[in-house]
């Protein structure tokens, strides 16, 4: 069930369940809380989870024509304060990982550890900004066509098939993102600065990614766990672990949630 709160006279969609220590889930671009249902149900036996929906995706309305990632961590920092809770655990998914370090760089005391579940601390390169600015364009004129193009690549060809289902119910979520939402979303993640320093200072973290990533390069990050001293686990397939690697990334979790 989920609550709001007003932020900037925009409302922001989040649920609280579970009791014990807070965990903060953070869902990727195009995604909305709906996607940690499974994680959920798995953590919330002996923790506090909050899931948030950020802003211009899910129930979160936009705030701007641009949402950096700071944006959305103040509207995360919004719904804790409204909670009273002081500090968390954070595990972030894709962007929702850019937002979280965002957080941490901000308010480093509100954070007991961090997960970057197929993300990275670094920043976008010129290649990667040319290519979200063009997909902006591509947005006004064939957005529906864009989004579902952009979920089936998330996922290794090999498991296409096999997760039909799911991919089909990712795409209708998606869609539901307005274009203002996609465009600021997009826009902010292009104003990323590299937040190794940040993920450095952070005494509880994990990398998780995928080793066919598309989107997470596999030697950029395994060079970033290498220079921030992370811990980093490798699953067998995409972008999309949680349900890729469903199991695995659950278990990851409990382990590192503890």
């Amino acid at each position: 069930m989920q609550e709001f709160i007003i932020y900037k006279n925009s409302k922001i969609a989040y649920s609280d369940v579970g009791k014990g220590s807070a965990i903060v889930l953070l869902h990727g671009f195009l995604e909305n809380s709906t996607m940690w249902n499974d994680i959920v149900e798995k953590l919330k036996k002996s923790n506090r989870i909050i899931c948030i929906d950020l802003l211009g995706h899910g129930n979160s309305e936009c705030i701007g024509y641009v949402h950096s990632m700071e944006d959305m961590a103040d509207a995360v920092k919004a719904v804790l304060k409204e909670l009273k809770i002081r500090r968390s655990i954070f595990i972030g998914h894709s962007m929702g990982g850019y937002v979280s370090l965002a957080f941490a760089e901000k308010y480093l005391e509100c954070v007991k550890g961090l997960c970057l579940l197929n993300s990275t601390s670094q920043a976008d390169s010129e290649e990667r900004k040319e290519l979200r600015l063009k997909a902006c364009k591509l947005a006004q004129t064939n957005y529906i066509n864009l989004v579902k193009m952009s979920i089936a690549n998330l996922f290794v060809e090999e498991t296409r098939k096999q997760f039909s289902l799911e991919i089909e119910q990712i795409k209708q979520e998606a869609i539901k993102t307005p274009v203002q939402g996609y465009i600021a979303a997009t826009k902010g993640m292009c104003l990323r600065k590299n937040k190794e320093n940040v993920l450095q200072q952070i005494n509880k973290r994990l990398i998780i990614n995928g080793k066919k990533d598309s989107v997470i390069d596999i030697k950029s990050i395994t060079n970033e766990a290498e220079n921030t001293n992370t811990p980093i686990e490798f699953l067998s397939n995409g972008h999309m672990s949680y349900i890729e690697n469903r199991e695995e990334v659950i278990k990851m979790l409990k382990i590192f949630v503890k």
